[in-house]
C-alpha cells in the first residue's frame, strides 16, 4: 500500500529453482456440489444476531471494528454470556487488558461467569485453543504476535499473518473466530485491506460517547444479506436492545418546532424513521458557517443550493446547523426531502404540519425522484402514526423486505421541491 507507514513485509520464503511445474486442479460441476443447512450460533442479542444474518456460523471469521471507549469489550462480554447459555463454549483472548480487568466487567455485567480466559497473545499458543472453544473471541488483533514475523504487534505483517493462521484454525476446526479491531483518525478499520477481504464477516460498531446510541452495522457478510443495522443502548449495566428504533429516535420529538422534519432512511432491510432538525442564524460573517452532526457536508451543500435555486430560499447570509437528532448518522439519498424541509421550516420559522413526514431523493433540478423500498419506509410511518407522507410522484420504488403496499389515502406525491414547500406551515 503506498504513502502508508509499516506497509512493507519481508517475505522469510527463500526462493527456490527446484520447485515443481504446478499441475491440473481437479474441477466439479457446480451443481453437484453438496450443501446442508448452515449451523448458527446465537449470541443472545437479537439485534447482532440480525447484522450476523441469525448467528455466528460455525467455521467462520468475523470482524468486530469501532472506536476506543465505544463498548467493543462489553459487546464481546455480553455475547459470551448469550452463546453459553446455549450451551456452548467460549475463549476470551485478552491482549488488551489483564485477567482481573475482564473478570471485573465480567461480573458487574452478569456474565460470562464459566468463559475460559487467556492472556497469552501468541499465535502459535492460540491456535491448539481453538478447537476447544466453539467461539474464540480475540480482544484484539492488534496485539497478536506471530512467530513467522519479527515486526512489531499491530504492524501489517503481523495482523496479516495472525488472522491467516487463525483462520486456518477455525476452518479446520470449525469454530468460529470473533477478532476485534481499532478504527484509525479517518475512520478506516486499522490494519492492512487484506484483512477486510481475508475474513467472512466484517462489522463496525459506532456510537458517540456523548450519546447512549450504540449501532452496529454490517459492511460485509458472506452468510447473509449485507448493510444491517442494530441498535443498542448503552447504561450502567451494559448494552441494552433497542427493537424499535423509529419509536426510539422520535420519543424526545418536540411538537411544532420550526426546523424539525421526519424522513425515514433504510438500514439493509429495516427501515428507520429519524427527525432532521435545522437550525439557521442570520450573520454578517462572510464566510457563514455550516455544521452538519449525522448528514454529510456534501449533502447538507448540495439542499442549500437547490432550495437557492429552485425554490428562491436564500441561506448564504445565515448560519446553519443541521444534525440528526439522536446520534443516528443518515447517509442515504432519501434523506434529502426531509433535509430540504428542515432547512426551509428553519428560515422561514414555520413548523410542518403535525402528522406530516417526507421520503425522497432531490435532485439539482429540484425534482423529487423515487429511491429504493418505498413501501417499507411509507409502511413505518404509518406504524408509527403518521398521516400524510410526502413521496416521489414517479413511483413507489422497489419495496424491499415483503412490506405490504401502503395505504394510498396517506401517500402525498411531489414531482418537485416546491411542490413539497407548499406543506410548509399550511
Amino acid at each position: 500500500m503506498c504513502k502508508a507507514w509499516e506497509s512493507f513485509a519481508e517475505d522469510a520464503r527463500p526462493p527456490s529453482r527446484d520447485q515443481p511445474a504446478p499441475t491440473a486442479g481437479a474441477t466439479v460441476d457446480i451443481g453437484s456440489v453438496a450443501f446442508g443447512r448452515t449451523e448458527r450460533i446465537s449470541t443472545g442479542l437479537g439485534e447482532l444476531d440480525r447484522v450476523l444474518g441469525g448467528g455466528l456460523v460455525a467455521g467462520s471469521m468475523v470482524l468486530i471494528a469501532g472506536e476506543p471507549g465505544v463498548g467493543k469489550s462489553t459487546l464481546l462480554l455480553q455475547a459470551a454470556a448469550g452463546i453459553e447459555e446455549s450451551g456452548r463454549r467460549v475463549l476470551l483472548v485478552c491482549g488488551e487488558e489483564s485477567l482481573e480487568q475482564v473478570a471485573a466487567r465480567a461480573r458487574r455485567l452478569g456474565g460470562p461467569l464459566s468463559a475460559q480466559l487467556t492472556a497469552s497473545t501468541d499465535v502459535g499458543a492460540i491456535e491448539p485453543l481453538v478447537g476447544r472453544a466453539d467461539v474464540v473471541m480475540v480482544d484484539s488483533v492488534q496485539t497478536l504476535r506471530n512467530a513467522d514475523s519479527a515486526a512489531e504487534p499491530g504492524s501489517v505483517s503481523q495482523v496479516r499473518l495472525s488472522a491467516a493462521h487463525l483462520t486456518r484454525a477455525a476452518r479446520a476446526e470449525g469454530s468460529v473466530v470473533v477478532l476485534v479491531g481499532h478504527i484509525c483518525k479517518d475512520g478506516s478499520i486499522a490494519g492492512p485491506r487484506a484483512l477486510e477481504h481475508l475474513v467472512d464477516v466484517v462489522i463496525t460498531f459506532e456510537g458517540d460517547q456523548g450519546h447512549v446510541l450504540r449501532t452496529v452495522r454490517g459492511i460485509k457478510n458472506r452468510f447473509g444479506p449485507a448493510a444491517e443495522m442494530g441498535v443498542f443502548e448503552m447504561g450502567s449495566k451494559g448494552l441494552s436492545e433497542v427493537p424499535d428504533a423509529s419509536r426510539f429516535f422520535l420519543a424526545e420529538r418536540p411538537e411544532s418546532v420550526a426546523g424539525s422534519a421526519v424522513g425515514c432512511i433504510l438500514e439493509g432491510r429495516r427501515p428507520v424513521a429519524l427527525e432532521v432538525q435545522a437550525l439557521t442564524a442570520p450573520t454578517s460573517a462572510p464566510l457563514p458557517r455550516r455544521v452538519a452532526q449525522g448528514v454529510e457536508s456534501a449533502r447538507l451543500g448540495v439542499a442549500l443550493a437547490i432550495l437557492e435555486r429552485r425554490a428562491g430560499i436564500s441561506l448564504s447570509s445565515s448560519d446553519v446547523y443541521v444534525s440528526i437528532a439522536g446520534g443516528l448518522r443518515g447517509a442515504e439519498p432519501g434523506i434529502d426531502l426531509a433535509l430540504c424541509l428542515a432547512l426551509a421550516s428553519a428560515r422561514c420559522d414555520k413548523p410542518l404540519p403535525p402528522g406530516l413526514a417526507a421520503v425522497g431523493e432531490v435532485g439539482l433540478g429540484g425534482e423529487v425522484r423515487s429511491v429504493a423500498g418505498m413501501s417499507s419506509r411509507a409502511a413505518e410511518l404509518i406504524r408509527l402514526g403518521f398521516t400524510s407522507i410526502l413521496m416521489p410522484a414517479g413511483g413507489s420504488g422497489e419495496a424491499q423486505g415483503g412490506a405490504a403496499e401502503p395505504d394510498l389515502e396517506q401517500m402525498v406525491p411531489v414531482r418537485t421541491i416546491n411542490q413539497a414547500l407548499v406543506r410548509l406551515g399550511s
